[in-house]
């Protein structure tokens, strides 16, 4: 991991042995180039064959190595909705055509985020009516945004196996990430910039598979249990999705990363969760040679896991637990999340319907972060300290938006406990920026928990109508 750009170039992809030029499957036609990064374009060649790239009006040249490995670096490109033709040119030529330049983001993760735009068989409607997926089935196409679908593969392969670059309409959307492409579009509205979109998603799936072996190899917590060849996380093979899935892309040049994932290590209730997320952020990271590309990511929505038959038995407090960890999370730089309590009809379905809104909020933070908009409401309320005051708690919260708002005669989900730590259901009520809690029963109160419970749909919202997080003040 230590090594520049050319050694996992050389290490990471197997062309064709052809005496032709060849380029990976993550260019092509109707591809969309990253915005104010430089533009790196390799592939192979026969040993010594000379190459020419011209990437609008520019041209560079180079030579393949003993191995056939060729790159060349075009300066950073603005954004524009003017495409152009691309030229690779070798012993014979290829033409990428209708390329234009933009933003450029990975959406990857498990099955939420695999969650596609055409509504599979055994996921339900939303209980609204209101399918805006299935409405977005039915526009026309629209060439602001472009979709690239990487197929579910195991190991080191050397490429990704893809149908390429597609325009966003019904013919492509079907199959594409639901939350990844309402985050595109919502960038794409507000930016009015192209934008082009590679999910990168397997549904089940844990987040050790997307993270390279080497890298926990390499890890302090985790080399231990790695060493005698073991390529093994709690019983899972580390890295076999990074390596056919993630791997093969870079370094195609990308703002950054959203992840929908997280169902899958909470079934086993993993403590190190926040280790593995910070060790997959770093190495992406460190793979694309940007220590500070933009994460973000979705806290996993509520659900019924104490009904589960998994192996470790779950309470009712096992999701919020997890929840917690995902908080912690927001810790990492150049990191977010998206919150979702309010997303879900029915605890019984892991797969909440609501996608379009999830993107959305996914949006709202390399909106607010990344790209300017510096009035973005991202996030709704966080708590951030307390005080106690004789017979009840103050709360105070960040991100509070415009202020602070209760959906409901009463706000729910506030507990509150004594010297003792037993908790008891409380009375909250907003006061200006502030929540007051307090419990005829609790005379001395000393903490407070919000949203503490798997089943929990708090109404406890900003004014911009993002839900809190849910957490406790110990």
């Amino acid at each position: 991991m230590k090594k520049i750009l050319f050694s996992f170039i050389l290490a990471g992809i197997a062309f064709s042995t052809q005496a032709k030029v060849t380029l990976p499957h993550v260019f092509g036609s109707n591809m969309v180039l990253q915005q104010g990064k430089p533009v790196v374009v390799w592939g192979h060649a026969d040993p010594q064959e000379k190459i020419e790239v011209r990437l609008k009006g520019l041209t560079r040249k180079t030579v393949a190595d003993q191995k056939g490995a060729w790159s060349v670096t075009f300066t950073a490109q603005k954004a524009s909705f003017d495409a152009f033709t691309m030229e690779v040119k070798g012993d014979n030529t290829i033409l990428l055509k209708n390329v234009v330049v933009g933003e450029v983001w990975l959406c990857s993760g498990q099955s939420n985020m695999e969650y596609t735009m055409q509504l599979r068989k055994g996921y339900k409607q939303p209980a609204t009516g209101i399918d805006l997926a299935k409405e977005e089935l039915h526009q026309p196409e629209n060439p602001k945004i472009r979709l690239f679908l990487v197929a579910k593969k195991k190991g080191p392969l050397g490429d990704v196996e893809t149908n390429g670059w597609q325009i966003a309409g019904p013919n492509s959307l079907g199959q594409f990430s639901a939350p990844g492409y309402f985050f595109g579009k919502t960038l794409q509205q507000q930016l009015n910039v192209p934008v082009g979109l590679i999910s990168s998603s397997w549904g089940g799936s844990r987040i050790e598979p997307w993270t390279p072996l080497e890298a926990y190899q390499n890890s302090g917590l985790f080399k231990q249990e790695m060493q005698n060849g073991e390529t093994k996380i709690e019983n899972t093979v580390a890295g076999e999705m990074y390596e056919a899935m993630i791997r093969p892309l870079a370094p195609f040049a990308m703002k950054g990363f959203i992840w929908y994932q997280g169902e899958s290590n909470l079934m086993f209730e993993d403590a190190r969760y926040y280790a593995k997320q910070k060790l997959l952020i770093d190495t992406w990271r460190r793979v694309w040679q940007d220590k500070n590309m933009p994460f973000y990511y979705v806290q996993i929505a509520p659900y019924y896991y104490s009904k589960r038959n998994d192996k470790t038995k779950h309470t009712a407090e096992a999701l919020p637990w997890f929840w917690e960890i995902q908080t912690k999370c927001m810790d990492i730089k150049n990191s977010g999340m998206a919150v979702v309590t309010d997303l879900v009809d029915d605890l019984s379905d892991i797969h909440p319907s609501y996608k379009w809104e999830v993107g959305r909020r996914l949006a709202l933070w390399p909106l607010a972060f990344d790209y300017g908009l510096k009035n973005t409401v991202f996030s709704g309320p966080q708590y951030k300290s307390k005080k106690i005051v004789k017979d009840h708690i103050i709360l105070n919260f960040k991100h509070v938006g415009s202020g602070l708002q209760c959906k409901g005669d009463q706000l729910t989900w506030f507990e509150i406990a004594g010297q003792d730590g037993k908790f008891v259901p409380a009375e909250a009520k907003i006061d200006g920026n502030q929540v007051i809690v307090s419990a005829a029963s609790i005379k001395s109160p000393k903490q407070v928990r919000f949203g503490w419970n798997e089943t929990a749909r708090p109404n406890f919202f900003n004014i911009e109508g993002l839900p809190a997080l849910p957490f406790r003040t110990e």
